[in-house]
């Protein structure tokens, strides 16, 4: 965490610049782009409730930094949180069901066994959870850091 603390404070952004994040296909499964602006990196740096541009953008870093060009590639992948959330599941649950299926199909070799990553947004107060999915197991894991639900 503290290499992006200093690659936030050594750019622009704290001094109220705008940046966008550009992400390839290898994030998650489509190219992809984020806003981020200061208020953005406050939220993580003085925690706050996070949105989802903060959360895309560390998957990013962790993605960029740790992942890339290595076999963790094929092990870990990640859905964006803003293709599945609780109004799209609740208005249009077919057409998530099909975002999930072209995500893993867009992972490639399905034969090695990997994990599918999901913050999703409970929507009790803005409070996140991480769905992890094996699908070589057909198990789905949800973690939630509170206590009780």
């Amino acid at each position: 965490m503290m290499r992006l603390e200093k690659m936030v404070e050594e750019s622009d952004i704290m001094h109220g610049a705008i940046r966008s994040v550009d992400f390839d296909e290898g994030v998650f499964g489509i190219a992809h782009s984020e806003i981020i602006a200061k208020e953005d990196m406050q939220q993580l740096f003085e925690h706050e409730e996070l949105g989802i541009a903060v959360i895309h953008t560390y998957i990013w870093y962790m993605y960029v930094t740790l992942m890339w060009g290595t076999e963790l590639c094929n092990r870990f992948n990640f859905i964006a949180a803003s293709r599945i959330n609780t109004m799209f599941i609740t208005k249009n649950p077919t057409s998530v069901k099909n975002e999930l299926v072209d995500r893993f199909m867009a992972a490639g070799d399905n034969t090695t066994p990997s994990l599918y990553f999901l913050p999703f947004n409970s929507g009790n107060g803005g409070h996140w959870v991480l769905v992890a999915m094996d699908l070589s197991r057909l198990m789905v894991y949800y973690l939630d850091s509170l206590s009780g639900d």
